[in-house]
């Protein structure tokens, strides 16, 4: 087997198209599964069971069914019901609302961490449910929460090949283009296989960064 940086120079145009794909859908992915994940956590708070029970059933049936049928559900079944979106946002939607039920546990955990004390100085000062919520809680919770977040990001990143499944062509549905098309695999997938390892370790050692500055 011979190394062609020719093969190399030629994926490279298709490989930028793709990365830009591959960080759009990881973005968006991220906004949508940080705000869901949010809303879930504060829903499972409410007093009614009647609002946590469906909640909860929704999130966990969510959790536990893998992402790749729910790409295929997505984006093949909900044409039959004249629902119809873009493959890369349904893809987006996918991935943010697949993670969301993850990033919601964190949140969760997040809140139950913060001081019972805290609640009480709250109720103390007579402060709105919202102002409570927005001024005391949210800001403490969120800060301990944050190195979580950042590493889901990273799983997020590394589940952004399985939308080559509904056609989109991020990183790997380019490569796996450019090869059928040129019989050429080894280069292609080489390339995107050290652009994974070059964005997710950096974000990997930024996420501990921010974990110790936290933590400090």
């Amino acid at each position: 087997m011979t190394w062609d940086w020719g093969a190399v120079a030629d994926f490279m145009p298709h490989f930028r198209d793709g990365l830009l794909v591959t960080l759009q859908a990881l973005v968006l992915g991220s906004l949508i599964s940080f705000v869901l994940g949010l809303v879930w956590a504060l829903l499972m708070r409410a007093p009614s069971r009647w609002v946590r029970w469906p909640v909860g059933a929704a999130t966990e049936f969510v959790r536990n069914t893998p992402l790749l049928v729910q790409l295929f559900f997505l984006f093949y079944v909900l044409p039959e019901w004249d629902i119809t979106f873009s493959a890369l946002t349904t893809g987006v939607v996918a991935i943010g609302l697949h993670y969301s039920t993850y990033t919601m546990q964190v949140y969760r955990a997040g809140i139950e961490a913060v001081p019972v004390g805290q609640w009480e100085a709250a109720t103390a000062l007579n402060l709105p449910l919202r102002r409570t919520w927005t001024a005391v809680i949210l800001p403490q919770a969120i800060r301990r929460v944050v190195p979580a977040l950042g590493n889901y990001v990273i799983s997020m990143l590394k589940d952004t090949p399985l939308l080559m499944a509904i056609t989109v062509l991020d990183m790997l549905g380019e490569a796996r283009l450019f090869s059928q098309q040129n019989f050429q695999f080894t280069e292609p997938l080489t390339v995107i296989g050290v652009a994974f390892v070059l964005i997710s370790y950096p974000a990997s050692l930024l996420m501990r960064a921010l974990e110790r500055r936290l933590v400090r």
